[in-house]
């Protein structure tokens, strides 16, 4: 059994943990009225701010950015709540981004299990919380997704509900997990030797970018993305072929908007003749953050088996480690 494996399976246990880390974090009262929040990661570590910029954007008063690059947006300013998420805290991109934030007189906070980050944060007094390290980045999503959470409750950028409703997921991926991996054996059979095509309503895009990133690192295999109805205004008409190479997953909630369920489902049957196989995997949950942690939980297993299916090793990631050995010559 390989560790990414271990640790895919031990991602409910990571949330548990994650919560107690938050309850117990502190950080300095604020009276601030931000007028913006920006999310600043890459990679493993970045995909929570996408998924939390969906979340918040249903909830919170004022507008979330992700930034996953060196430069930082030209409005931030002193009244930008900016958090910095790199698991290893020496993410050059994000530490380049978070000194931008500083000069502009933006409030920081960190998020990380080490690294220049943390010492950045501890030289200059910046509230920070430090998570368990040690494991790869895309592995630690449990332990650093409820923390973004966690300080936007601090900030009151959003309610505090979105920290109970990951308590209950918990006890809810730990009822399905034999389900959860059955599931992912079915469809990593059905993607296994293809090129996965993802598509979901737009609201869950971030899923589609995480799935999308685990199985270029985990299984070694290329894959795209899009979304709903965006899809069908210039990405339909490239199904004209058949390929047969193609196999394509529909990633569908019962809430989506009625048009856009409708738009996947007229989508289904023009696909169907052009692609190998087109599947459907609906999430479950009471909450919209429930059935995002199952998704996630689900998509991760199919990353991990197609690796172990292709005698892949799901943890090595050389040719990254190379392109930062080659950067660091400059």
């Amino acid at each position: 059994m390989s560790n990414i494996r271990e640790l895919t399976e031990s991602f409910p246990q990571h949330l548990k943990e994650a919560v107690l880390i938050g309850k117990k974090s502190s950080f300095p009262v604020s009276n601030k009225l931000f007028s913006n929040v920006l999310i600043c990661g890459m990679g493993g570590s970045g995909i929570g701010g996408s998924i939390v910029s969906q979340l918040a954007n249903t909830e919170a008063t004022v507008p979330f950015y992700v930034c996953k690059d060196y430069t930082i947006p030209a409005f931030v300013n002193h009244n930008s709540l900016v958090i910095a998420s790199s698991y290893s805290g020496d993410t050059e991109e994000t530490l380049a981004a978070i000194d931008q934030s500083l000069e502009k007189g933006a409030e920081v906070v960190c998020l990380s299990s080490g690294g220049k980050l943390i010492e950045m944060a501890i030289e200059k007094k910046l509230p920070f919380i430090q998570i368990p390290g040690g494991i790869p980045p895309r592995a630690a999503f449990g332990y650093s997704f409820p923390q973004l959470f966690t300080i936007l409750s601090h900030y009151r950028i959003t309610s505090s509900k979105h920290l109970s409703e990951i308590e209950k997921a918990i006890s809810f991926l730990q009822n399905e997990k034999e389900k959860i991996q059955n599931e992912a054996e079915r469809l990593s059979e059905i993607l296994l030797n293809k090129i996965p095509v993802l598509y979901a309503e737009a609201s869950f895009e971030a899923v589609l970018i995480r799935f999308r990133q685990q199985l270029n690192e985990n299984a070694k295999m290329l894959a795209w993305h899009h979304v709903l109805p965006e899809m069908n205004h210039n990405e339909l008409v490239g199904w004209k072929q058949e390929n047969k190479n193609l196999a394509v997953l529909f990633i569908r909630n019962e809430n989506d908007y009625t048009r856009t369920a409708k738009r996947i489902d007229i989508c289904k049957e023009i696909i169907l003749p052009k692609a190998s196989s087109v599947t459907e995997v609906w999430t479950k949950g009471d909450s919209a953050l429930e059935r995002i942690l199952y998704t996630i939980h689900l998509l991760d297993f199919i990353s991990v088996l197609l690796a172990e299916k292709r005698n892949i090793d799901a943890e090595e990631i050389q040719v990254i480690d190379f392109l930062k050995g080659e950067l660091s010559k400059f």
